[in-house]
């Protein structure tokens, strides 16, 4: 989970210009407006019933920050969530998205006992496109102009993953 010593590299994060492209959030101005945007995430990782876990992702030699992952939890009767991931540009393609998102639905299905894992990403967005991919979960359809991006309005994939993916017999 994340907490305040997180602050400063989630404010790096956000303000690096190829983590923005495809990020409908922005680049915050200041570590104020960055504070405002974690401290929430902060107070609800702290509560009995999690509906919007957010990680920070470190390296499993010396826990260098290496970005965040996101996780919010739908209504209970519908047994889902959606996945988010942001990775600091010094680490892409190294793997680090796709072993953290197969954790998360790891974590999805057999701890929180979920049916359908779900995650949407900007079309020309083609990192993410492959970890989502490289995790099992399986394109199923495109949302017209969903995202605000700063380059101007952004088609979406729609991607998911079910338990019986996973661990159909």
């Amino acid at each position: 989970m994340i907490n305040l010593s997180d602050v400063e590299n989630i404010h790096a994060l956000h303000s690096l210009p190829e983590t923005d492209e495809f990020n409908a959030l922005g680049v915050p101005e200041n570590l104020e407006e960055t504070n405002a945007i974690v401290g929430p995430w902060i107070l609800e990782n702290k509560k009995r019933h999690i509906i919007n876990y957010t990680f920070a992702i470190e390296a499993k030699i010396n826990q260098d920050f290496i970005g965040l992952f996101g996780f919010k939890l739908g209504a209970e009767k519908y047994k889902r969530a959606e996945v988010w991931f942001k990775i600091h540009s010094d680490h892409w393609n190294k793997g680090y998205a796709t072993e953290a998102l197969k954790t998360i639905i790891d974590f999805g299905f057999q701890t929180l006992h979920l049916h359908r894992i779900q995650a949407g990403c900007a079309v020309h967005n083609l990192g993410s496109i492959n970890v989502l991919e490289k995790a099992g979960m399986t394109q199923e359809g495109r949302g017209r102009q969903v995202l605000p991006l700063k380059s101007g309005w952004s088609d979406n994939f729609e991607y998911s993953i079910l338990e019986t993916d996973i661990f159909s017999v």
